[in-house]
């Protein structure tokens, strides 16, 4: 019995240990809720990859993809000068395109330093540009009032001591090719500097609303959050920006503080994602076309409709939307990046009000054939986007009971609340269902949204 009880003793202090080591800070769900509260309200960001491979124009994993050495790669940093990089420009974009924030690439698997840092020689101030890109980007976006991210690439193709791993551009097949590569290379060394440099974006340029890592690809001829250090890192991180958002790709999704939000990237999701049933915060980062980085020659650009209906349906599941701009060498928006965002800004600026504040409606709303419906429990509103419009009868079952006043979301113009009417409309439907008589033309709007004030 004794003994028993000394292994049940036991039990508890290793559980209790366990736990306890899988914490990176102490914060209540409440402190976190309240912590992304800016963020779940957004709903709507800017992804913005740029770097040296804006030069070559087709990939920001060109270096991968062609298997380009080193030495044949530096001609890009040896020309690097966007003359015509105006942020302020950039900035008045994404706001206009209702954006309520942005990340930017401060660097990218290619190792190439957007900002000036003590640790490297390959960043930004020794390219003929000669300034910090991430400083003048910051201060601009601050000025429109838009939220700060900066993405960091665990990945490094250019640090002579990161070790040669299966998506490193001199990738091999077998574990012999691969230690003979690493023979000569140390880890450990690239981990300081990884720590040194999120040091430096953390510590230099103010508050940071947000911190972008990647990636993690544990398994065989992988990284993992051994090789980044991310426990050590994650902790730095809470301790310099104590207000931070942080993705969930240092893998540190089992540790409480080590990531804020996960990131289905290029994925629409078919529900609200979960973790053992609990609801997590989510954002799906998503580009115009095939590519992050700017690819002059890439064709399959997103059309209006498909990016807006990939912001609804998000926010219609309770997540947020990151979608990618990715610049020229000179600095400026490809005309095609340009277009997209002008559309949607004007979407945004008559419908924006069912995106902002809004998240997935209750199961008590049965959304109608060919919409998709969000709610703001703030104001206790509901928006049906529609997606394919409706003929004039529009048949909202169960919903009698419910809803207050209708009205068109883009101009305000009241909607009438009806009775269905008709032999067989009546034939199908409840007491509780009500129509709305919808005019015969669709609005010249791209995506029509009806606001229905609930009782």
């Amino acid at each position: 019995m004794k003994r028993i009880l000394l292994i049940s003793i036991v039990l508890i202090f290793v559980s209790q240990f366990s736990y306890s080591q899988k914490k990176i800070w102490n914060e209540t769900e409440t402190e976190k809720t309240e912590r992304l509260s800016w963020w779940t309200e957004a709903r709507f960001g800017m992804f913005i990859h740029w770097g040296s491979y804006a030069q070559a124009a087709r990939h920001e994993w060109v270096k991968k993809r062609e298997r380009i050495s080193d030495e044949e790669y530096q001609k890009y940093f040896e020309i690097f000068n966007p003359d015509l990089f105006d942020p302020a420009e950039w900035a008045k974009k994404a706001k206009a395109a209702g954006m309520k924030y942005a990340v930017i690439t401060t660097k990218h698997h290619e190792g190439f330093n957007m900002f000036k840092s003590e640790y490297t020689d390959y960043n930004v101030t020794n390219t003929p540009y000669g300034k910090d890109i991430i400083k003048e980007w910051v201060d601009a976006f601050r000025a429109e009032g838009l939220g700060i991210g900066f993405y960091y690439s665990l990945i490094d193709w250019h640090h002579p001591e990161y070790t040669i791993d299966r998506v490193h551009p001199q990738s091999v097949r077998t574990q012999e090719e691969y230690d003979e590569l690493n023979k000569n290379r140390d880890m450990s060394i690239y981990r300081e500097y990884l720590k040194n440099q999120v040091r430096e974006i953390l510590t230099n340029y103010g508050k940071v609303d947000i911190l972008w890592l990647d990636y993690s690809f544990p398994g065989k001829f992988g990284k993992d959050r051994d090789d980044w250090g991310s426990v050590e890192l994650m902790k730095m991180v809470r301790k310099l920006q104590p207000e931070i958002l942080v993705n969930d790709r240092a893998d540190l999704k089992d540790y409480q503080g080590g990531w804020d939000f996960t990131t289905p990237e290029q994925f629409k999701v078919q529900s609200w994602p979960e973790i053992d049933g609990e609801k997590i915060p989510w954002e799906t980062c998503q580009t115009f076309s095939g590519s992050w980085g700017y690819y002059r020659d890439e064709h399959t650009w997103k059309d209006n409709k498909q990016l807006l209906v990939l912001l609804i349906e998000s926010v219609s599941k309770g997540g947020n939307v990151l979608l990618n701009v990715g610049p020229t060498a000179r600095g400026t928006f490809d005309q095609r990046a340009d277009k997209a965002l002008k559309e949607m800004g004007e979407w945004m600026k008559y419908n924006s009000r069912s995106i902002y504040g809004c998240t997935q409606a209750s199961e008590e709303f049965e959304a109608p054939d060919h919409t998709l419906l969000t709610y703001n429990p703030k104001t206790n509103r509901l928006y049906i986007h529609l997606l394919d419009y409706p003929m004039k009868n529009f048949l909202l079952r169960g919903f009698g009971d419910k809803v207050k006043y209708a009205q068109f979301l883009h101009d305000a113009s009241e909607i009438n609340i009806g009775k269905p009417y008709g032999h067989w409309v009546q034939q199908e439907t409840g007491e509780n269902d009500i129509n709305l008589l919808l005019p015969v033309n669709k609005p010249n709007v791209e995506i029509p949204v009806i606001e229905l004030f609930l009782k």
